[in-house]
Order: structure tokens, then sequence, then C-alpha cells
């Protein structure tokens, strides 16, 4: 059954997000919409849907006395807590624009984006982001005023989030709430900056309502599904995933502030969708990884028997065959007896429809799940095509190893030289100028030159190969895929991140990053004992690095072979700034913070 309600089955009239809410308030209104525990509390805090339209209208009311009125754009640099979800759509029913900063944005991107979206306003967590906002109130070129601050006691002199909550609403702005048009502004998202200045990408009520529609298309849920909501709000793939389609469907939201607490989370809520980075699930696969291999031999051959038919089942699938019913009936009483209970342990259980998106999806990490009866649904997209725009489907149809099809709401192409187009309904209208114009984003014909090369096969299948500005250009001319070599050498447990590099050299070298929970349980099962620091010098530890990257240059043609590389203990991640928040490579970050390794690498 497909996820319901739905917006353009149900009520056609329906194209703007305050509509939604509207909706749900009236025909939903008990159900829950978000939950999220208070710092310190052990306890779930919950919103209905009614409960967050009169909440929503009250800071929006707030809003409004300070001077923000329709068409304005308001700063939000807050984690995933109740006043960052709350604010976004209290904004939006006013007419104005959100617009989420990454959390760990430098000062100069900060500075940037403040200029380029004229925010008068910024909502920020608490002192340590009123350190780094203060100033921009005196500088003459950031026209921003005035600072709220979220967190209770760490306000600093600047307004409490908390103080925003009017009571009642006005009359006079209660009648001019939720008069958005389709075709307004909802929110700017601006990219991660990985190759330059962010861009702010402006979306519009009817973009983003058109991939919310056909990403119902691809999904197979029931209705008024969980979510577990912990990416950053200034990525496209939680705004559209932890906001715009919960309202769409009416579903409940769980927030999440800290990464780290992911897997609890999902063990108390087990829910029936999960959607990680590439990054997200290769750890859940390292952990469960782990904890089979300290079973028994005989329970993890049990494991390994099941897994295998997992896949035989999945292998049918994949081909659009129906399995036999032999093996139907197999694969049902391994999932029932031997892979739910191993689910379980991590609350996925119940996952009906995994994905992922953002980078190349390693096909190991894609097959492991395989073996345990779930399918990450791979999908593919940009901030400007609203998320996702192409992507493998439980109900249409799906392809391990390609990001699936061009979802109903856009078409997508390949130019001469490789490089995926897309043009339709959810690409973005443009980039937003700092005179508040719009530059667009598409060429005359309407197409969005994506940046990502890759191919379309006869089935309408989408592979990426990599992005066009990070191909590597050998010496000798050839091209080469960063990303493909990267995922074969992380196919080792041992190997938990990795940068090849290359450009106008005549082979390759990389930058190995040790796994921090695989490596330590490599090295105990081996009898080896230290810190990350010392298994990334221990002899048995880089005796068996040098055999991974042996095994993996066997499955690689000669250009993309690894010659020499560098084994590193220290783990990239947002904080440190070799990952964008999205936990992408920042290559230029890390070839700048390694020059000297790599250029080592070349002289020895």
């Amino acid at each position: 059954m497909t996820s319901a309600p739905r917006a353009d089955r149900e009520e056609p009239a329906v194209s703007t997000l305050p509509q939604l809410l509207e909706r749900n308030a009236r025909l939903h209104r008990d159900l829950p919409a978000l939950s999220w525990k208070e710092r310190g509390g052990a306890q779930n805090r919950t919103l209905t849907w009614a409960q967050v339209r009169e909440h929503t209208g009250r800071l929006a009311a707030g809003y409004a006395a300070l001077g923000v009125t329709r068409g304005d754009h308001v700063l939000l640099m807050m984690g995933n807590r109740p006043e960052h979800w709350l604010s976004d759509l209290a904004l939006v029913r006013l007419g104005a624009v959100p617009v989420s900063v990454y959390g760990t944005a430098a000062p100069g991107q900060i500075t940037h984006i403040a200029r380029n979206c004229r925010a008068a306003v910024a909502v920020v967590e608490g002192a340590a982001q009123v350190d780094v906002w203060a100033p921009l109130l005196d500088d003459d070129r950031t026209p921003l005023t005035r600072l709220v601050v979220a967190e209770p006691g760490e306000e600093g002199g600047h307004l409490p989030c908390a103080a925003l909550l009017a009571e009642p609403v006005p009359d006079h702005l209660d009648k001019a709430l939720d008069a958005a048009r389709p075709d307004d502004a909802l929110t700017v998202v601006y990219t991660s900056g990985t190759t330059g200045e962010p861009k702010g990408v402006v979306l519009t009520h009817a973009q983003v309502l058109a991939n919310a529609r056909a990403l119902d298309d691809v999904a197979e849920l029931p209705a008024h599904v969980e979510h577990i909501c912990y990416l950053p709000f200034a990525h496209i793939a939680e705004r559209m995933l932890g906001i715009y389609l919960p309202c769409h469907r009416a579903s409940h939201v769980h927030l999440c502030a800290d990464q780290a607490a992911v897997a609890p989370l999902v063990r108390e809520v087990r829910p029936r969708q999960f959607f990680g980075v590439p990054r997200i699930w290769e750890k859940l696969a390292v952990a469960i990884r782990t904890a089979l291999a300290a079973l028994p031999e005989e329970q993890r051959k049990a494991v390994d028997e099941a897994a295998a038919v997992a896949r035989e089942h999945v292998a049918f699938r994949e081909r659009g065959e129906r399995p036999p019913a032999e093996l139907e009936a197999f694969y049902a009483r391994c999932r029932e007896q031997i892979l739910l209970p191993v689910l379980a342990k991590g609350g996925l259980d119940r996952v009906t429809w995994a994905a992922s998106a953002s980078a190349p999806m390693p096909l190991d990490v894609v097959r492991f799940w395989a073996g345990l009866g779930i399918v990450v649904m791979d999908a593919w997209g940009l901030t400007e095509t609203t998320g996702v725009a192409t992507g493998n489907s439980p109900k249409s149809g799906f392809r391990l190893g390609s990001v699936g099809r061009a979802v109903s709401s856009v078409s997508v192409r390949t130019a001469a030289d490789g490089e995926l187009e897309v043009r339709g309904a959810s690409v973005c209208a443009g980039y937003l100028r700092p005179d508040g114009s719009v530059d667009p984003a598409v060429d005359d014909d309407g197409w969005l030159h994506t940046g990502d090369i890759g191919r379309i096969d006869e089935d309408g299948y989408v592979w990426v190969t990599d992005r066009k500005k990070e191909m590597i250009i050998t010496s000798t001319g050839k091209n080469v895929s960063p990303a493909l070599v990267e995922n074969t050498l992380k196919e080792h447990p041992l190997i938990g991140q990795a940068l090849v590099h290359g450009d106008n050299r005549s082979y390759l070298v990389a930058l190995l990053v040790l796994d921090a929970e695989a490596a330590p349980a490599w090295a105990a099962a081996h009898g080896i004992e230290g810190d990350l620091a010392a298994l990334a010098a221990h002899p048995e530890v880089l005796a068996e690095v040098e055999r991974a990257v042996a095994a993996a240059n066997t499955r690689l043609n000669r250009t993309e072979q690894v010659k020499k590389y560098r084994l590193l203990s220290e783990e990239w991640g947002p904080t440190t700034g070799e990952l964008t928040p999205s936990l992408k490579l920042r290559r230029r970050v890390i070839r700048d913070k390694y020059a000297d390794a790599l250029a080592q690498l070349y002289a020895e």
C-alpha cells in the first residue's frame, strides 16, 4: 500500500505546504506529528498534527512581531530540535522563506550566506553559535539585525526562542497566514560548497510537492509511517524526508539531535522506513558484522546460509522475476527464524523501505544488507532537483548498483560527454542573487547540467560513475572514477575511508583510514592490542591492508590500480573538515591537509 494520505489523490486543491498542514490538522488531528527528547530527558515529548498547527501559528505571530514579513529570508542554524522544525513551518505559514545553515559551516561561509540571502533575523542554537553570528550584527555589508537563541540560558542578551510564542494569534495575522501560492519560494537550500562558495538553490512549493508525489510513486510504505530525522535540515535529503514528506504523508517525525544516538533511537522506534547516506549504512553493517563474528560457529553458519537464500531471493526480484514458490517459502522461514532476530537487535526488523543517496553506494554493502533481507534502494539527485531525481523501487523495479530510474516529476538524459542532465517539474527555480532575483539553473531548453557522469541502460536505469569535476585524468590522458576505486578499496572491513589521488600523474596513490569500529574488532580477533594509532603502525595490520589493496587491484583495470598508499588512523568527519555534513568527501580539503604525504608517495 502506498503511503497515505496522498495530497494529489485526496484533495487536488492542496498545492502548498500550509494547505497540507491545514489538511493534517483537520483530518489527522490526533495523530503524532513530532517527537523528541528534551536534553537529559528519557521520555519523548510529542505534538499531534493539530498541536503542530496551533503551535506554528503562535510562533508565526512571534516572528511577525520581530518584523518578519512575506518574502523575507530567515536564517536557522540549529540541530535537529523542535525549535528548528517548528520555526521552519511557522515561517512558511507567514509567507517568509526559512534558510537552514549547516552547524559545521565555517565563519566565512556563514557570512557569505547571510549577505547572499539578505536576512535580517537569524535563529541559532546556543552560546557557541552566538559567538560566531554576533559580529555580523555590526557588519555594514550584512543586513542582520536580530539574533534569536534556542537553548535556554545561553541567550547572551539576545532574544530567547521561547519568547516568540504569542498567545493568542492576533486576528489580523490569523487571516494573513497560509496565503502562499504554488510558485512562491518555499525555502532556499545552500549547496555544501565542496568546490567553491555555497550557492542558494531556490525551491518553490510546486517543485517540492511535485517531488513528494513522485517519491510516493517509488516508495511502498504503510500510512503515517515513522521517520528518524538525524541529517542536517540544511541538506535537501532531510529537508524533504524530515519536513516536507511528513507534511505530505501526515507521518511521524522522531528528531535525533545527535548522530551518535541514531542507533539507540532506531532500536527504540523500530521504524518501517530508514534513510541513510552510504557512510551510515557502512557503519551499521560494520556493527552487525562485528556482532555476528562474536556468535558461535554454528549460529554464524546458519546466518550465512540464510543470507545466501535472501540474496538468491533478491536476485529474482532484481531481474523482475517472481521467485519460485519453493524459494519463496524457504526465504520466508529463513527470514522469520534467523534474519529478523538479527535485524531486531538493531531495531531494523520492521523496515519495509530502506534507501540511500548522496554518494555512490559500495556494492558489497548493498549485497550485505540484501543478505539480511533489506534491499537498500539507492537514489540519486541534487539540491537543484529538489532531492531525488532517480530511484530504485520495490514497486516498479530495482538494479543493485544503479540509482534507479527517473522519478515521475523529471526526465533524465546523458550528454555527449556522459554528463547527466535533468528536466522537469521538480527542478529548482534557480540560484538566489544578493539583490533577491533568481539566476536560472537550466539551459535554454530547460535542462539542468548536473555535473555527474553516468549512463542510462536499455531498461532506463541510471548508473552514476562520478562527479564530472572529480574525475581523475592521468598524465597519460586516461579518465578514472575515484569513487569506483575508493569503494573497491573499502570492501575490506579494515578500510573505513579512502581517497584516491592522481590527477596529471602517471599512477594513482591513496590515503586509507582504518575503520574505527571494525579495526579494533579485527585486531582483538588476531590477539593485537592498542588504539587506532598503534594499529595503523602494527606489522600485522599493515600486512592485512597490503593484502586488501592487492585484492582490490585485481578487480580494477591497470589505470585504476593503486600503486602506493598511506594508512591513517584518524577518522575523517564534518567537524574536522574532511567531510561535508552529508558525509561526502571534501577532496580539496583532504588533499590540502595531506599534501606532504601525497607528495611523498610520488617521491618514494
